[in-house]
């Protein structure tokens, strides 16, 4: 009986302190995915300069790119990235590859090694990496141009496949759309 009694109360005990731990411990935020608000951050810039704000570029449809350069299939996906830059820049697309890697000097060679021109900004200490809940790379997000989450892809993409290209004309034709649309509303000034 003994036995049975001490079993009830170590049970009991380690119960006890789960729901404690389940109670007192932050929450959780939702899964960052479709509809959600990106989540505006500030990174330095690769190389220095002005550090790049993702609410500075508000208006305009944003591939996020989170990458390592110890990442296989990060190095894969960077090529079609830069073709997918170089055709869609100037046309209210911007791409941000924020690196997590924690030398800056590693980050350059690869981009030199590489001949990437799009925009590459460290995120060192991966703090922004984890506010966008991105474990796994590479991992990236589509932010149109009210800074909403569009789509968020985990893995590699062949970023100039037709398929890419139409989504993103077609998201950056919605947006002009409505944006003409507000410009010419009457009573809005």
């Amino acid at each position: 009986m003994r036995n049975s009694v001490g079993s009830w109360l170590v049970a009991g005990v380690v119960a006890g302190a789960a729901l404690f731990a389940l109670l007192s411990s932050p929450r959780t935020p939702p899964p960052l995915g479709r509809g959600s608000s990106a989540p505006d951050f500030a990174l330095e810039r690769l190389g220095g300069g002005a550090s790049v704000s993702l609410s500075e570029l508000r208006g305009q449809v944003v591939l996020i790119n989170f990458w390592a350069t110890w990442c296989k299939p990060c190095e894969d996906e960077m090529p079609a990235m830069e073709r997918l830059y170089q055709t869609l820049r100037g046309e209210g697309f911007e791409l941000l590859a924020i690196s997590v890697d924690e030398q800056p000097e590693i980050v350059a060679q690869f981009r030199d090694r590489l001949s990437l021109s799009f925009p590459i900004l460290l995120d060192e200490d991966r703090s922004v990496s984890q506010e966008y809940q991105t474990y796994r790379f590479p991992e990236s997000f589509l932010v149109d141009r009210d800074g909403r989450v569009v789509e968020r892809y985990v893995g590699p993409r062949d970023w100039n496949a037709s398929a890419y290209l139409s989504r993103l004309r077609r998201l950056l034709r919605e947006a002009g759309t409505r944006a003409a649309g507000v410009a010419a509303a009457p009573g809005r000034g």
